[in-house]
């Protein structure tokens, strides 16, 4: 008999998804060793000290010492994962771009979701690196990305595509793998890092998870993501956090009437 797809009790939890799905995962980089970095934002200062395998680190108010996990986006632009051992309900990201003197911050929390709320919650804080010169656009929120339709694969046996709706929604279809045939439309926030290259994060309401990646755009033939999950586990008491990559290509693109582009 096939399976119910439309009943969601059958759905893959994230723990179920994790092994193979990082198969387009980046190299890691140890670039970052060595180097302290001092954020400015408006949401206070922020501070971030890498040696080859940790971070130590103090921002949003939170602090710790992690293992990390770094990869390399673009020439001086750099994204970095990690968990935090004293708060493992918490997962950071943090994206420095060196050549233009700006970072971004962002913290995901874990909890219990509810009618109004999301299990996972993204706070953002873009800023300003101290001692660097500050070139180029802020790090801001961004609809770029908006009436694109991309596929990614991120296995062998992984593969999905993405349609991106709006500032507030796109949706997700899997192409490949375990959850083939699935698809459900999701919370996500766009923050434009350079141009063309976006940092996109999503939040699942059927499955208690969200994500933060970095995807470079610029060749719309080869897109490049690298990016981390983060939910619980299939009976809701242990935190999942892993990271993985993907290459994408971008399939169409939908240009609306002027007047109903939900970009506006």
């Amino acid at each position: 008999m096939s399976l119910n797809l439309l009943d969601t009790s059958n759905w893959l939890p994230l723990d179920g998804l994790a092994p193979g799905f990082d198969a387009n995962k980046a190299a890691t980089v140890h670039d970052l060793a060595g180097h302290q970095f001092s954020v400015r934002s408006d949401g206070g200062p922020m501070t971030f000290n890498f040696d080859d395998e940790e971070v130590h680190w103090a921002a949003a108010g939170h602090a710790g010492t992690s293992a990390y996990e770094a990869f390399a986006v673009a020439d001086e632009l750099y994204y970095a994962q990690w968990q935090c051992p004293l708060e493992p309900d918490l997962a950071i990201s943090l994206v420095v771009d060196l050549s233009n003197g700006r970072a971004l911050y962002i913290g995901a929390s874990l909890g219990a979701a509810s009618r109004s709320s999301l299990a996972v919650r993204h706070e953002f804080r873009p800023g300003t690196l101290e001692g660097f010169t500050v070139r180029g656009q802020a790090i801001t929120e961004s609809t770029a990305l908006i009436g694109r339709r991309v596929e990614w694969v991120y296995s062998d046996s992984h593969a999905y595509e993405h349609i991106y709706l709006s500032p507030t929604w796109y949706t997700w279809q899997c192409l490949a793998g375990p959850e083939r045939g699935l698809a459900d439309t999701d919370s996500n926030t766009v923050y434009q890092v350079r141009p063309g290259i976006f940092v996109f994060t999503w939040r699942e309401k059927v499955i208690p998870c969200g994500s933060v990646t970095v995807a470079d755009h610029r060749d719309v033939r080869a897109i490049r993501s690298h990016g981390s999950l983060f939910g619980w586990n299939e009976a809701g008491t242990e935190p999942v956090h892993f990271t993985f990559g993907a290459h994408g290509r971008l399939i169409s693109v939908t240009r609306h009437s002027p007047d109903l582009d939900p970009s506006k």
